[in-house]
């Protein structure tokens, strides 16, 4: 009989706990060793036995630390949860070896459908009209350092080949590297000593593309075409990027940078093209004495610059030394550095992607004619592939920017032609009639004879960055404009005027041009009132004419609704409510004006920005949001969780893929909301979020609280990100981004942003608990909501917040504050486990519950030694080894909770 999740993980854990004792006895010794063992028995005992002896034995343990023996102590706890994630990936990665038997892949997809009745050419159908693409970011939640994370790729090779070992030679070999791969994470500082600046952070994001996605997209692509028998597949899963391209509150995203995101994304993909051709240049010793090759191949080799006696008669070797030295010369034109081996002569650059596709189909094409089936799987065909799917820029970058930015940026280039004094100044009615005047013709505001202020300077350099990349890198380089803070049809007329100064916008010439554009402006909404109106806002947009000529072509328009700001503006169950009827609603009015709408959706990794499971999420969507096309984040921690490693990489992938599959074709997922269950919801919304913002934005000194009962101001100043943290200098919640809102009540083990505001709606609402219970059972999306929550409400201890509360100065705030929060933890556990049948959190989810329960030990120590540092560093000890410390428990317990931003 096979181990359970929480056995198989137990096993691997001790192994590797094993393996890191035995590192932490050979470089520190067996004093330190028996030290940090002793404080993590006393914690394994207290969270066993839960007695108050347990208890006083590891507070004693804990506050018999010195600073010094502190800091390693929290490192070394930091490494064993670091190292616990690296178990529960290996496990991940066994299961994905058992192939299509899981029901999250695309087979499993398939079996599901059948049941249905649908079978598997409306799948195909489906996928030619389809676009799936995870855009990965730069938000910063992620607290690892790259060499952290190349050290955890290195141990999980070594594990890796464990698995694979036959004897106990092979095992005790591999043990030997995998000891030596640990002793060198073991001395590997977790932090990172200088804040990223935008180019690590493109470094970043293009790792996981070269070790990922460039390799798991074409096997998945081949694996599917058998699945689904179908030869001619469409390339409908491809991948973004906002890192270089998002502006809105960075002000280091400039036009230097956009050039250097997509001159290193370019590097990335020709480099992987170049040394795939010389292996098939290696490999292909085809001689023409013992077959014929088409004409096409023939003349391909006639063209090469190979003058080599030696492969005059091998065709196919004289064709791929052409195209690489056409390659090596894009190569140089577009990175601005030579390939890494020098071609065999001089050869001109390819002017796109679809040409080099092109000379490689003539090689393959001729193998197929020439030879049969045999080189219909291969080399050859993933690397047709990886160019149909990356082309020359990796990964499509999308520019993001705020639209007061815009608008102020307008207002100049207005002032400064003579068109209007005050653009500013004018109503919403005059805005729009003004800005598609302007649209109308060809006239630019920019003149190069006038002088312009800074940041219109700095966004007129970024859009003509934008333009040069479309022609240098091909024209799904760029293809999105997303304005931040969306709330009328003018933010995005205006995007359009900007677009037009650089050639991205060309008016038409009615009646006989439309006019077109190469880059599209997109609405962001955010908050809880933009959300409601954003059906309103899109349907006035979609009424101007420019725009109808504009989305006309593609019959698409795409639409971005983010989880983060709504849930800080209303609360979690309000903002997951709100988002699911905005979609909805901008599915009625997009279809109404005779296009598709393409969500994307702009989650986090906590729950509390909407993250949680992607395949329950997507089953979840309202029906008719999905039809095979979306588009979502992935940010800060998730992106190296779900792609760090190939095979991960490629889990997460179909996954994703089997959901959007399901969404979009079975019958039961999402479904219709009943109107009594929706009534239902408004009534638990409004009342979640009146009682959120009863707390959040209504009670006196709130934000002091929140500043002093979480390290929000250490995590200010930890190397994590680029952005600053909060949009302004001002002290409030409003001024806070998302991100570092959720971190800070993830860090206090609150958890506030996932589930406050739920117990009071449940008990206040007026609902039923048996309608309650019923939406639970047959909805698909409050089931999903009610599940996530409960993931959050497990990984939160209130024992421990009420000890981070102990640090807030004013103590009658403290306990006004804090009383709020734990009378609503009650309310909202109680209310939980009566609507879904449960006595304890996560009972009919034992797996979970017991893999939250395992990392409990090694977090809840980090937790309580943080607080102690808080309360050094604010009495004043500025002692550097303080703010390591406190550094390191932040490091140490966002890897036990894995999701905290």
């Amino acid at each position: 009989m096979s181990q359970s999740l929480p056995d198989q993980l137990r096993t691997a854990v001790r192994f590797l706990g094993r393996v890191l004792g035995d590192v932490i006895r050979a470089q520190d010794g067996v004093t330190v060793f028996n030290q940090i063992e002793e404080i993590r028995q006393a914690s394994v005992a207290f969270h066993r036995d839960g007695t108050p002896q347990a208890a006083r034995l590891m507070a004693e343990r804990l506050s018999g630390l010195s600073l010094s023996d502190t800091v390693r102590f929290v490192h070394s706890f930091a490494c064993f949860l670091q190292i616990t994630n690296l178990a529960e990936d290996q496990i991940q990665r066994r299961r994905g070896r058992s192939g299509d038997a899981r029901g999250d892949t695309l087979a499993g997809a398939l079996r599901a459908l059948k049941a249905d009745g649908i079978d598997h050419p409306a799948v195909v159908e489906l996928l030619r009209q389809a676009l799936i693409a995870p855009v990965i970011t730069a938000h910063p939640s992620e607290v690892r350092r790259k060499s952290v994370l190349d050290r955890q790729a290195a141990v999980a090779d070594q594990l890796d080949a464990f698995d694979h070992a036959h004897t106990d030679a092979e095992r005790e070999a591999v043990e030997r590297e995998l000891i030596r791969q640990v002793s060198i994470f073991w001395r590997t500082s977790l932090l990172r000593s200088v804040k990223p600046e935008v180019g690590d952070e493109i470094e970043n994001a293009v790792s996981f593309f070269e070790r990922s996605f460039l390799k798991a997209l074409p096997a998945l692509y081949a694996h599917w075409r058998e699945l689904l028998g179908e030869a001619d597949l469409p390339s409908f899963l491809r991948v973004g990027s906002w890192v270089g391209g998002d502006r809105d509150g960075n002000p280091y995203v400039t036009a230097a940078v956009m050039r250097q995101a997509l001159a290193r994304q370019a590097k990335a993909a020709l480099g992987l093209y170049l040394d795939r051709i010389h292996a098939l240049g290696a490999e292909l010793s085809i001689s023409a004495r013992l077959t014929a090759v088409t004409p096409q191949l023939q003349a391909l080799a006639d063209a090469s610059p190979d003058a080599s006696p030696h492969r005059m008669e091998e065709p196919y070797r004289r064709a791929l030394v052409g195209i690489y030295a056409r390659l090596a010369a894009t190569h140089l034109a577009l990175t601005g550095e030579a390939a890494s081996r020098p071609p065999a002569g001089p050869a001109e650059a390819y002017a796109s992607p679809e040409a080099l596709k092109a000379d490689l189909q003539t090689v393959l094409d001729s193998l197929l004619a020439k030879h049969g089936p045999a080189f219909d799987h291969g080399p050859l065909p993933d690397l047709i592939r990886a160019v149909e799917v990356f082309g020359f820029h990796l990964a499509t970058l999308d520019m993001r920017q705020n639209s007061a930015v815009h608008s102020r940026v307008v207002a100049e280039l207005m002032k400064g032609a003579g068109i209007c004094p005050d653009y500013e100044a004018l109503d919403e009615a005059a805005r729009c009639e003004l800005l598609q005047r302007e649209l109308g013709h060809g006239r630019l505001l920019r003149s190069p004879y006038l002088s312009y202020g800074e940041e219109t300077e700095r966004e007129y350099q970024v859009l003509a960055a934008a333009a040069e990349a479309k022609r240098r890198y091909g024209a799904e380089a760029i293809r999105c404009y997303i304005v931040s803070n969306t709330t009328s049809v003018s933010d995005l007329l205006e995007v359009y005027l900007l677009l037009k100064e650089v050639g991205l916008f060309t008016p038409g010439a009615p009646p006989q041009k439309a006019p077109r554009a190469e880059v599209f402006a997109e609405p962001l909404f955010e908050t809880i009132e933009d959300l409601r109106a954003a059906p309103k806002t899109m349907a006035r947009y979609l009424e101007v004419p420019v725009v109808r000529d504009l989305l006309a072509p593609a019959g698409l328009q795409e639409v971005m609704i983010g989880y983060s700001d709504s849930n800080k503006d209303g609360s979690y169950l309000t903002s997951s409510w709100e988002l699911h009827k905005a979609s909805r609603a901008l599915c009625a009015v997009v279809g109404g004006a005779e296009l598709k709408l393409q969500l994307f959706h702009g989650r986090g990794g906590a729950v509390g920005r909407g993250g949680g499971s992607s395949f329950e999420a997507l089953l979840a969507q309202p029906q008719g949001t999905v039809n095979g096309r979306i588009r979502i984040t992935e940010q800060g921690e998730v992106v190296a969780n779900k792609y760090a490693d190939p095979e991960i990489a490629a889990q997460s992938l179909e996954t994703l893929t089997a959901g959007v599959v399901l969404a979009s074709l079975k019958k039961s997922a999402g479904g219709e909301v009943a109107p009594p269950h929706g009534k239902a919801l408004d009534a638990l919304s409004r009342a979640a979020m009146g009682a959120y913002r009863a707390l959040v934005y209504e009670t006196p000194n709130f934000v002091d609280y929140f500043y002093d009962a979480t390290p929000i101001s250490e995590i200010a100043d930890l190397n994590i990100g680029s952005r600053p943290a909060a949009r302004s200098s001002n002290r409030s919640v409003q001024a806070l981004r998302a991100i570092p809102w959720v971190f800070s009540w993830s860090q206090s083990r609150a958890m506030l942003p996932g589930w406050y505001g739920f117990g009071s709606a449940a008990a206040n609402a007026g609902v039923p608990l048996a309608a309650l219970q019923e939406m639970h059972e047959r909805w698909p999306f409050f089931a999903t909501t009610l599940a996530n929550m409960e993931m959050v409400l497990a990984k939160a201890d209130l024992g421990i917040a009420g000890r981070y509360a102990d640090l807030v100065q004013d103590r009658a705030l403290a306990q006004a504050v804090f009383g709020q929060i734990r009378a609503e933890w009650d309310r909202t556990v109680e209310a939980l486990l009566a609507i879904t049948g449960q006595t304890a959190l996560l009972e009919k989810n034992p797996d979970l519950a017991a893999m939250i329960r395992s990392r409990l030990p090694y977090i809840d120590p980090l937790n309580h030694l943080q607080i102690e540092l808080l309360r050094r560093l604010r009495a004043g000890d500025d002692d550097e080894a303080v703010r390591e410390g406190i550094h390191l428990t932040i490091n140490g317990i966002a890897a036990g909770l894995r999701n905290t931003g």
